[in-house]
C-alpha cells in the first residue's frame, strides 16, 4: 500500500450520535452506526411515464397490503379451536391459556405470552394464488401519498396545543391517517408513531394536552412505547426482541409495571408473542432454536409423552404483526420451493452440456440449478460471472430466465456481463470491477436453441412494482418467468423476501446469490444469513477469486486479516490524519485533485463512504465541503443546484443516486438511472441528499472505479467487518483511505463481526422443511 498524499488521501470523520437505541439481544432497542446508515437508502432506480395513475411506492405498498391480507386468510383458514392442552405444563400452558383469554375478550393472564394459534405447519404447503395483483405502469417514483391539507391543518393545531413542532404536522396525518385530530387527543402518545419522535417528547405533549392525568403508568404510554421500542429494533434489523430484552427497554423508559405494558399491547393486537424451543438452556439465536417452534396449541403429542416431567428451556420473542407474517409467509414459500420438482425445462443432457461449457464454479452452479427449486450461490465481484453463465445457459435451454440486482449499477453490469460483454459499467459509468476475471467462463451455453430468449436484468424493486423491462406477472399474479436468480440476496430483508418468494410461480427455480461478508439489509432480518445457517438446499460456494491487489486486500478483510498488499499501481493509498478539519480537507484534495492527476479517474466517477450521516467527518459535513469545490452555488433548490450529485432514496433500504437537473413549480427535477424523476417540493428534504459522499449502506450494491473511505477517530464504534469490507469493496481501480483510527481499523476487522439480529426464521424453516 501507498502513503503518497498526492496519489490518495484519507478523511477522518465522527459517526452521528445515536439518536436512539439499537436492541440487541439483551439491551434496549438503540439506534446504532449501523441503523445510521440506513438513514439514506432510497427505492427503485426507475422513473416511468408521468402519466401513470399509479406510483412506484404506492404500487409496492397496495402488492404488500394484499400479501399481507392473502396471509392473513390463509391463517385464518387453518384457526380451530384449541381442543387440546391437557399435557402442557408450565409457560406453555400459561402461554395456551393467555391466547384462549384473548381470543374469548378476555386479558391475558400475568406473565404468559404466545401468538395465535396457527396450525401446525406443512411440509410443503401449495400456495394458495390470489387474483391478480394491480401491476400498473411505474411512474416518476415518489412517496407515499401526501395527506389532505386540511388534515394536517387539524394536526397542526393540536400540536401546538401541545408544544410540539408543527413540522411534524404532516408526518403524524400520514402515520395516523384519517382522524389523526382526534386520536392525538385521545391518546396524546400516540405521537411516537411519527418517526424521528423519542418517548421524552411524547410524555413532555401528552402532559400539556392532559395535565395532571398524565402518568407514567397509564395504559396508552406503556402500549406506545411498546410499539415504538419494538419499532426501533426492527430499524436496527431485528423482527423480534426476546422479551426479558423488551421487559428491560421498558423499565428504562420509565414504564413502572413493563410485563402489564406487554400484556396490553398483545391483548390490543399491537405485538405478537412466540415461543421457540431451544437445544440448549441459555441457547440462544437461530443455531440453538429446536427445529420446529413450540406453538400455543400444540397438545404435546409424542414429542409432550417422550419428554413428559421435562420442562425445556424456551426463547419468548415479541415482535410486530408485520413483521411476523412476512417470516411466515417466507418461511411457507421457500418450504414449497425446496419440496417441489422444478419443471423438466431442457434435458438432462442439455444442462450437462451447459454445465460442462461453462466450466469452473459455473459448472457447480449450473448442475444444482438444473435439480432443485432453490439453489444458495456465494462469492465476491467476480462470482458474477458464474451467475451470468448461468442465465446464459438457462436461456439457451429455452427457460424465461432472469436476474434481478439491488440497485441499478448492478443490473447494468449484470446485463453487460450476460451478453458476454466481460466487465460492465458501474455506478459511475465505468467497469465493475471484475477486470482480471474475463468472460470465457461460461460464455456459452453449451447448447444451441432456436429461438432463445435472452435473459433479462432488472433491480428488485422494479421486478416487484412491475416497473419497465421487467418479465410482469401471468394470470395468477406470480412472475412470468422459469428461473429467477436475485444478486446482492444479503440486502433482502424478510417483507422484500417473502413478496419475492411468494410470486415464484410452481415449478420455477430461484437461485439467490450473494457476498455474505457484506452488510446486511438495512430493513429488518437476516434472510440470506439464516438461509445459509438453515443449510435446507444447495450452497454453492464460487471459487473465483476478486483479482488485483483490490481484490487480494478484500478478500484478507474477509476472513478477518488485514493485509499489507503490494499495490504498483497504486490501486490501494492510505493517507494518515490527526483531526477531523485535516480529514475534511483530505478528503476533497483526494477527490477534486489527487485521484484525477494520479489514477485517471474523474470526480464524477469517485465516492466517498463514511460511517455515518451527522458528525464532523460525515456525509452532511463532507457533502458540503464537496459541494463548494466541485459545484459551488446558492442552493437555490432547496439547497440544490443544477448539477449537484445526489442520493435519491424514495423508500427505506435503497439509494438511488443521480444529479440534478434544475426546479420548477411541481418539484426539484433529477436524473436517476438515466430516467427524469420529479421530487415535490415538500418531499425534497426528507428524501433527497447530497450524494458525494455516502454511507456504507447507501453505497451497497453499487461500485465506482476510485472509492475513499474515511475512518474518522471518533467512528471507531461503528467500525466493523462487515463494514469495512463493505466500504473497501466499493472500489474498482483505486481505494484511498482517510486513515485516523489507528489500530482501531486492524482490530475491527479481526475482532467485531456483524452486530447480532433476532429473527425466527430459522426456527420456521426448520419447522417447515422437516415435517
Amino acid at each position: 500500500m501507498s502513503t503518497d498524499p498526492e496519489t490518495t488521501e484519507t478523511a477522518a470523520e465522527t459517526a452521528e450520535p445515536a439518536d436512539s437505541a439499537a436492541p440487541t439481544a439483551s439491551a434496549e432497542p438503540a439506534t446504532s452506526a449501523e441503523a445510521e446508515d440506513t438513514e439514506g437508502p432510497g427505492k427503485a432506480e426507475n422513473a416511468g411515464n408521468p402519466s401513470s395513475e399509479l406510483s412506484e411506492a404506492e404500487a409496492e405498498l397496495e402488492a404488500q397490503r394484499q400479501e399481507r391480507e392473502r396471509i392473513e386468510r390463509r391463517k385464518a383458514a387453518k384457526q380451530g379451536p384449541v381442543e387440546s392442552g391437557a399435557k402442557l405444563s408450565g409457560t406453555a400452558a400459561d402461554l395456551l391459556a393467555a391466547v384462549r383469554a384473548v381470543e374469548s375478550g378476555a386479558k391475558p393472564v400475568a406473565g404468559a405470552f404466545s401468538e395465535p394459534p396457527p396450525a401446525p405447519r406443512r411440509a410443503a404447503p401449495e400456495p394458495v394464488r390470489q387474483a391478480q395483483r394491480p401491476v400498473a405502469p411505474v411512474a416518476t417514483p415518489t412517496a407515499a401519498p401526501v395527506p389532505p391539507e386540511e388534515a394536517v391543518t387539524a394536526v397542526r393545531s393540536v400540536l401546538a396545543e401541545g408544544g410540539a413542532p408543527a413540522a411534524l404536522a404532516q408526518g403524524a396525518a400520514a402515520a395516523l391517517g384519517a382522524g389523526a385530530e382526534g386520536l392525538l387527543r385521545e391518546d396524546p402518545w400516540q405521537l411516537l408513531r411519527v418517526p424521528g419522535v423519542r418517548p421524552e417528547q411524547a410524555d413532555g405533549f401528552a402532559r400539556a394536552l392532559l395535565g395532571g392525568e398524565a402518568d407514567p403508568g397509564d395504559e396508552r404510554r406503556g402500549r406506545a412505547v411498546t410499539g415504538w421500542l419494538l419499532e426501533q429494533a426492527a430499524l436496527a434489523g431485528h423482527t423480534a426482541l426476546e422479551l426479558p430484552a423488551l421487559l428491560t427497554a421498558l423499565g428504562r423508559y420509565a414504564v413502572p409495571d413493563p410485563d402489564a405494558a406487554v400484556r396490553e399491547s398483545l391483548a390490543e393486537g399491537e405485538a405478537l408473542v412466540f415461543q421457540d424451543a431451544l437445544d440448549t438452556p441459555g441457547g440462544t439465536g437461530t443455531g440453538a432454536a429446536e427445529s420446529r417452534a413450540v406453538r400455543a396449541d400444540d397438545d404435546g403429542g409424542e414429542d409432550g409423552a417422550e419428554e413428559e416431567g421435562q420442562e425445556r428451556p424456551v426463547r419468548v420473542l415479541v415482535g410486530l404483526e408485520r413483521y411476523a407474517l412476512a417470516e411466515e409467509s417466507l418461511a411457507d414459500g421457500l418450504g414449497r420451493l425446496v419440496n417441489s420438482v422444478p419443471k423438466q425445462d431442457g434435458t438432462a443432457e442439455g444442462w450437462e452440456r451447459a454445465a460442462e461449457a461453462a466450466g469452473r464454479s459455473a459448472a457447480e452452479l449450473i448442475r444444482a440449478v438444473a435439480g432443485h427449486g432453490l439453489v444458495l450461490h456465494t462469492g465476491g465481484e467476480a462470482a458474477r460471472q458464474e451467475t451470468a453463465a448461468l442465465l446464459r445457459a438457462a436461456s439457451g435451454l429455452g427457460l424465461r430466465a432472469w436476474g434481478a440486482t439491488h440497485g441499478a449499477g448492478g443490473r447494468e453490469r449484470l446485463a453487460a456481463q450476460v451478453a458476454g460483454d466481460g466487465p460492465a459499467g458501474t455506478a459511475g459509468s465505468a467497469g465493475s470491477g471484475s477486470a482480471g476475471s474475463g468472460s470465457g467462463e461460461g460464455s456459452a451455453s453449451g447448447v444451441d436453441v432456436a429461438g432463445e430468449v435472452p435473459p433479462g436484468a432488472v433491480t428488485v424493486a422494479d421486478l416487484l412494482s412491475g416497473g419497465p423491462g421487467g418479465p410482469g406477472r401471468d394470470t395468477e399474479g406470480a412472475f412470468a418467468l422459469d428461473l429467477l436468480l436475485v444478486l446482492d440476496a444479503p440486502q433482502l430483508d424478510v417483507e422484500t423476501a417473502a413478496l419475492l418468494v411468494e410470486s415464484m410461480p410452481d415449478g420455477a427455480r430461484l437461485v439467490l446469490s450473494g457476498d455474505p461478508g457484506v452488510l446486511w439489509s438495512a430493513g429488518p432480518g437476516r434472510v440470506f444469513a439464516d438461509l445459509l445457517a438453515a443449510k435446507i438446499c444447495p450452497q454453492v460456494a464460487s471459487r473465483t477469486p476478486d483479482p488485483g491487489p483490490l481484490g487480494e486486500l478484500i478478500s484478507g478483510i474477509g476472513i478477518g486479516e488485514l493485509n499489507q498488499v503490494a499495490a504498483p499501481g497504486k490501486e490501494v493509498v492510505i493517507v494518515p490524519v490527526r483531526d477531523a478539519g485535516e480529514a475534511v480537507h483530505r478528503t476533497v484534495q483526494l477527490v477534486a485533485d489527487s485521484v484525477p492527476r494520479a489514477i485517471g479517474v474523474p470526480p464524477e466517477e469517485t465516492v466517498v463512504v463514511t460511517p455515518g450521516h451527522g458528525g464532523a467527518v460525515g456525509t452532511r459535513v463532507l457533502n458540503t465541503a464537496l459541494k463548494e469545490r466541485l459545484n459551488p452555488g446558492p442552493g437555490r433548490f432547496g439547497g440544490f443546484d443544477p448539477g449537484d450529485r445526489v442520493v435519491y432514496t424514495p423508500g427505506p433500504g435503497r439509494a438511488v443516486p443521480g444529479r440534478v437537473l434544475g426546479a420548477d413549480a411541481e418539484g426539484l427535477r433529477l436524473e436517476c438511472a438515466g430516467l427524469p424523476v420529479v421530487v415535490p417540493r415538500e418531499r425534497v428534504e426528507q428524501v433527497v441528499r447530497h450524494g458525494w459522499a455516502l454511507t456504507a449502506h447507501q453505497a451497497v450494491g453499487e461500485r465506482w472505479p476510485a472509492v475513499v473511505a474515511v475512518l474518522p477517530g471518533d467512528a471507531v464504534p461503528a467500525l466493523s467487518r462487515p463494514w469495512v469490507y463493505t466500504a473497501f469493496g466499493r472500489a474498482e481501480r483505486h481505494l484511498s483511505v482517510v486513515h485516523g483510527v489507528e489500530q482501531a481499523l486492524p482490530r475491527a476487522v479481526a475482532e467485531v463481526g456483524a452486530k447480532p439480529r433476532t429473527t425466527r426464521l430459522g426456527v420456521l424453516l426448520g419447522s417447515g422443511t422437516e415435517r
